[in-house]
């Protein structure tokens, strides 16, 4: 197990007792390779942000066993496992009275071999706020500097939990390379986003969480794959459930699956232009006007939507 930068087995977390009992993570097994950056994928309330804490430390498990480096927080290694990690966490609050440069040279001052602080500043574009209080900063610049005193500490293991929430795109590009550049040097990452195209460009492998365990593990790609891949294409057609049944949709020619959802269908398919002029067709046999059509490649949204009939998202049954 010491060989893994993360090694999770039968982990499990129980908060409260009796009908207050509620189970946040529920026998999730997961390793995380030095080197990589593994995502996890789900919706809220999935168990992503529970698992990342247990692992940096910041609450215990109920159950099962957690490696970190190597090393185990309940065997006294603590300060050992701190010294080689970095954490950013989905809500990060300062000292809104010190400025960038003060907040960061306090991160710095927490570890043995840490990075000059001004080169953190350089990389996070804050040398025009280093002076200004965190106080005055906007949403995007506080999480910049998340991100950055995270990395100060020069980590062997990052933990970013959903870094980009909130950010521009500019940012979200500049922390992408940031999160690029650190896994380019041998840094390890495990990060949770909500964003599709984060962990599709991000990510080595990623793993789909859902009511506590993981339910698919792969390369974006291969999860991709595994679903089918190919296209998806989205119809918007009033009265669409009562004009047209799932056998009608079923004998389209490449349909590998699809879904009704109120006026819209979904279809997954290996070639567009042979199905589309089908599709029309038939829709125009039974009086259907087309409101809205669109299509475009299947992505990891597609992969939680097939594996668990909810969205990304919002979580919500659909």
């Amino acid at each position: 197990m010491t060989q893994a930068a993360i090694e999770i087995r039968g982990l499990h977390k129980v908060f409260g007792k009796g009908r207050d009992r509620v189970v946040a993570v529920d026998g999730l097994d997961m390793t995380v390779a030095r080197g990589e950056v593994f995502g996890l994928l789900g919706p809220n309330g999935a168990g992503k942000t529970t698992t990342v804490e247990i692992c940096e430390g910041l609450q215990p498990q109920t159950s099962g066993e957690v490696v970190v480096l190597g090393m185990r927080w309940s065997d006294g290694q603590s300060e050992q496992i701190r010294q080689r990690i970095g954490v950013t966490l989905q809500d990060t609050r300062f000292f809104e009275k010190q400025s960038v440069r003060e907040v960061l040279t306090l991160f710095r001052s927490f570890y043995d071999n840490g990075r000059p602080v001004q080169d953190v500043i350089d990389q996070f574009s804050l040398g025009e706020k280093s002076t200004a209080r965190t106080q005055d900063l906007s949403g995007g610049q506080r999480q910049r500097l998340a991100v950055a005193c995270a990395l100060v500490s020069h980590p062997e293991l990052l933990f970013l939990d959903e870094p980009t929430t909130g950010l521009d795109p500019q940012a979200r590009r500049q922390l992408w390379e940031a999160i690029s550049e650190y896994q380019s040097e041998g840094g390890t990452v495990l990060l949770t986003t909500h964003y599709m195209d984060e962990a599709e460009k991000l990510c080595t492998r990623v793993g789909v969480v859902d009511h506590g365990k993981i339910i698919a593990e792969d390369t974006p790609e291969g999860l991709i794959a595994a679903v089918g891949g190919g296209h998806v294409i989205h119809a918007q057609i009033e009265q669409l459930a009562t004009h047209l049944t799932p056998d009608q949709v079923r004998a389209l020619p490449t349909v590998r699956d699809f879904r009704l959802e109120g006026d819209t269908l979904s279809m997954n398919v290996e070639t567009p232009n042979l199905v589309l002029p089908r599709l029309l067709d038939l829709l125009e046999s039974k009086g259907l006007p087309v409101d809205g059509l669109t299509t475009r490649l299947s992505s990891l949204e597609d992969v939680f939507v097939n594996l668990t009939g909810r969205h990304l998202r919002d979580g919500e049954g659909s």
